[in-house]
């Protein structure tokens, strides 16, 4: 059971990477999304398996954190959530997809308030919600920066 866990927390051993295991996983989300995620997908069945896969994530981290250590870097699959909220609501283009990857890790790695406080959340939510959050922040700059210039994100 101990490997099936580990397999799905550092999604497909991504997080086993020794170097930006977090960019990795981010990076493979981003793939997803360009490659298998249907452009007509309907946000809010998104933002539902989203949320799923987050409770349902939840107490796998924890236990997974019991064996790897707290927010060990070998766990990334809230990097894959975190990247999925910040291209909710947002059109499909390579171009979204590669500036949500980018703001995402941004605001991952620097963890501007309150996403620097929200880690200490225990168990299996500390190592979610950051991400969440940090996704939250990505689509945010995003829809502003969408309204502004929309013609910014068009690939020709």
């Amino acid at each position: 059971m101990k490997f099936i866990r580990n397999l799905l927390v550092s999604v497909f051993f991504i997080g086993y990477f020794p170097i930006a295991p977090g960019t990795a996983a981010s990076a493979f989300a981003a793939i997803i999304y360009c490659f298998f995620i249907p452009q007509n997908t309907n946000d809010f069945l998104l933002m539902a398996i989203i949320i799923v896969v987050s409770l349902i994530f939840i107490p796998i981290i924890k236990s997974a954190e019991k064996d790897l250590g707290k927010d060990s870097p070998k766990i990334v699959i809230d990097e894959i959530i975190g990247y999925f909220v910040a291209i909710l609501f947002l059109p499909y283009s390579l171009m979204i997809a590669i500036y949500a990857f980018v703001l995402f890790r941004v605001f991952d790695v620097a963890k501007p308030p309150p996403i620097n406080r929200l880690q200490d959340l225990p168990h299996g939510l500390g190592v979610i919600s950051d991400d969440v959050l940090a996704g939250i922040y990505a689509n945010i700059i995003l829809q502003i920066l969408l309204r502004i210039f929309p013609n910014f994100f068009i690939v020709v």
